[in-house]
């Protein structure tokens, strides 16, 4: 029986073999299960358009497209600027990386993988498109093979403009706060502190103001013990609410840079997409906390307390980790799932059953640490510590 291999028209990357067996339409049913949309048509490398099953032989590689025209590998059509007048153009034609089609909230963006790998290597969208990196992401694509990312396309758009030419370009009606949240999604670092400040400047002076403990501490003691305290958007920056009950406080979208938390009780909270850059939480019990896509990067948390047994698990998906020291915490079952821990210290944490997969491990110290039954998989662990484990790690916790 012949046998071909099988590529997404314009692409040679995520290759798939299939078998030919009686007929054409049966051998476009399997290449559309097997890259998961309807494919129409069937072209060679050199673009012709196979309509007999005859024509094809024994390994041929083929390239399958759910109806459009054959698309050239590596060639693009490209408007450069002739040199003396910025306002003539002359037509280059030259190799480029392979292009990429995106389906961000339904609208469709295309560009380079050099662009989305180029600028920013640390952010999600790099480890997504570098080398093989979307197949192993097992990225869904919908019926023209576009990545689908359940994104905001408005938002979206002004990053992928910066990855392309390196400035920050708002329209009127866009709103910075929500490229801002983008940026902290897609690990976009290098646009933060820009859309940040941009943000600041839109917003009163009083607004961010920081809280002092004395004020906070008021507001604890007016609110019901039944009453989840509402605090989602302040400003904490630098307070000492060291050793304090917080339980069950919504904390979302609030800046607590430089606060202590140590040996406080934050069971419950909700820290999502809160900035807690360089906060102190030593010591802190955080039983079902939230901390999907917040900024911890910098934080000190030695000794933290995240596991409940009978309890919700928790959360902490998306979040930027960077340079964080967790060294002897208790995060069995926690989510960690595609996280950036880059330059963290792990060091002799119970992390049994925690979903690290797609999480940036890069340079971590994971020494010491219990990893059974632990979710590595489609981690990455370049340069990582795994030394003294208290369980060896199975192929089947870090391959797909």
């Amino acid at each position: 029986m012949k046998r071909i291999v099988i590529f997404r028209n314009g692409s040679n990357v995520d290759g798939k073999v299939i078998a030919v067996t009686h007929s054409l339409e049966e051998v476009l049913q399997e290449a559309g299960r097997k890259v998961g949309f309807e494919v129409k048509k069937l072209y060679t490398p050199q673009g012709g358009l196979v309509d007999d099953i005859k024509l094809i032989r024994d390994e041929d590689v083929m390239y399958v497209s759910p109806g459009e025209p054959f698309i050239e590998l590596n060639k693009r059509v490209q408007w450069t600027p002739s040199d003396g007048d910025s306002m003539h153009t002359s037509l280059k034609v030259g190799s480029s990386d392979n292009w990429i089609t995106l389906n961000v909230g339904g609208r469709l963006f295309t560009t380079t993988r050099s662009t989305l790998t180029g600028k920013e290597t640390d952010s999600m969208l790099a480890r997504m498109f570098a080398d093989e990196g979307a197949s192993s992401w097992q990225s869904s694509v919908d019926e023209h093979g576009a990545y689908l990312i359940d994104r905001s396309p408005i938002y979206f758009e002004p990053i992928l403009n910066y990855l392309r030419h390196g400035q920050l370009i708002l329209d009127k009606n866009i709103n910075p706060q929500g490229v801002l949240e983008e940026c902290k999604f897609f690990g976009i670092t290098s646009l933060v502190e820009q859309l940040e400040a941009i943000v600041r400047k839109q917003q009163p002076a009083e607004d961010f103001t920081p809280i002092s403990r004395r004020e906070f501490v008021f507001s604890l003691m007016s609110t019901n013990t039944t009453t989840d305290l509402r605090c989602q958007g302040l400003n904490f920056t630098g307070a000492d609410l060291s050793k304090l009950d917080l339980r069950h406080i919504n904390f979302r979208y609030a800046i607590l840079k430089g606060t202590n938390l140590s040996g406080a009780n934050l069971s419950q909270c909700n820290f999502e997409r809160a900035d807690l850059s360089h906060a102190i939480l030593d010591g802190a019990i955080l039983l079902g906390a939230k901390f999907m896509c917040a900024c911890l990067e910098g934080a000190l948390m030695k000794g933290c307390n995240f596991e409940d047994p009978a309890g919700s698990r928790a959360n902490m998906e998306g979040a930027n980790m960077k340079n964080v020291n967790l060294e002897g915490s208790h995060m069995a079952g926690v989510n960690l799932r595609v996280a950036t821990l880059k330059n963290s210290n792990l060091k002799n944490c119970d992390l049994r059953a925690a979903v690290l997969a797609g999480a940036d491990l890069e340079n971590c110290d994971l020494s010491g640490c219990d990893l059974q039954e632990a979710n590595l998989r489609g981690a990455n662990l370049k340069g990582a510590s795994l030394e003294l484990m208290l369980n060896p790690l199975h192929m089947s916790q870090t391959i797909r």
